[in-house]
């Protein structure tokens, strides 16, 4: 099977956005120019200013921006009553590995939000960027949330092979999206590279992760609550049962459901970290 075309996967992708359900209307939602000349897209629930969220878009690091994960971004913005910072962060392969997690820091020290999310390879660069924050010993968010996160670029764990095949987040599709993010294959199992196996994860934010049962990350996400917790940090993991990578970004029954629970445990987080 050939590679996939980076600029097919982008055309396709915009395409899929203007098709995908609507999320919540809200009274501001505002394009602005960030650090580094970045697009960001801020939504705010209310007139009145709430806790900000930082959302970290998911991609394989390859694809997405702000109008695919504009649903996401206003289900928070609504159901956790907070406002929400998007980030359209540099891709791979033009940008590989440091340049998005750069982009996301520089975003975290500019707001200083109160919790920043993300899913899949969004997920990624949110745990990443706060880890390179907490080593800098600069301000952190207070709350992480992981949706379906790639925590470990080695693709050892056991669900990459069980769930990577049929299920919409191929094998042999997160292999080549890790080549273009990291391009050099000794540097993959590098805790620089890969969170899940930084020696210690202790003094990172609060985390909420929210996996799915028939996603080809299941594993490395769930591995890496287990790590959170024995470093200390406070951790929620769940596992939506019977469901894929990505369904917080589908508006079918089950789906939905899914969203509202995850919608549920991230305002949980949210209001323990602004008591």
């Amino acid at each position: 099977m050939s590679d996939p075309d980076v600029h097919e996967l982008r055309r396709g992708s915009a395409e899929r956005a203007h098709l995908r359900a609507r999320g919540p209307e809200l009274p501001h939602v505002t394009e602005l120019t960030g650090p580094r000349g970045l697009r960001l897209r801020h939504y705010r629930p209310a007139e009145e200013r709430r806790p900000l969220m930082v959302y970290v878009h998911g991609g394989a690091w390859v694809f997405c921006g702000l109008d695919t994960h504009d649903r996401i971004c206003r289900l928070l913005a609504d159901g956790c009553g907070v406002e929400v910072m998007a980030v359209d962060y540099r891709l791979a392969p033009e940008h590989p590995y440091p340049a998005a997690v750069e982009d996301v820091v520089e975003v975290l020290r500019t707001a200083r939000p109160v919790a920043v999310a993300g899913d899949s390879a969004g997920a990624y660069l949110a745990t990443m960027a706060c880890l390179e924050l907490r080593d800098a010993d600069d301000p952190s968010p207070a709350a992480q949330i992981l949706i379906c996160p790639n925590t470990d670029l080695t693709l050892s764990q056991p669900s990459v092979r069980e769930k990577g095949t049929g299920h919409g987040l191929d094998e042999s599709f997160l292999a080549w999206a890790v080549r273009q993010w990291a391009p050099d294959p000794a540097r993959r199992a590098d805790p620089g590279l890969s969170p899940l196996l930084v020696p210690d994860l202790r003094g990172l934010p609060a985390t909420l992760i929210v996996t799915a049962e028939h996603d080809a990350l299941r594993d490395e996400g769930e591995a890496y609550a287990r790590r959170l917790a024995e470093a200390g940090v406070p951790v929620t993991c769940r596992r939506e049962p019977g469901l894929a990578h990505g369904f917080q970004q589908n508006a079918d029954p089950v789906s939905e459901a899914a969203t509202s629970r995850l919608l549920a445990d991230a305002r949980r987080l949210l209001e323990a970290v602004t008591d």
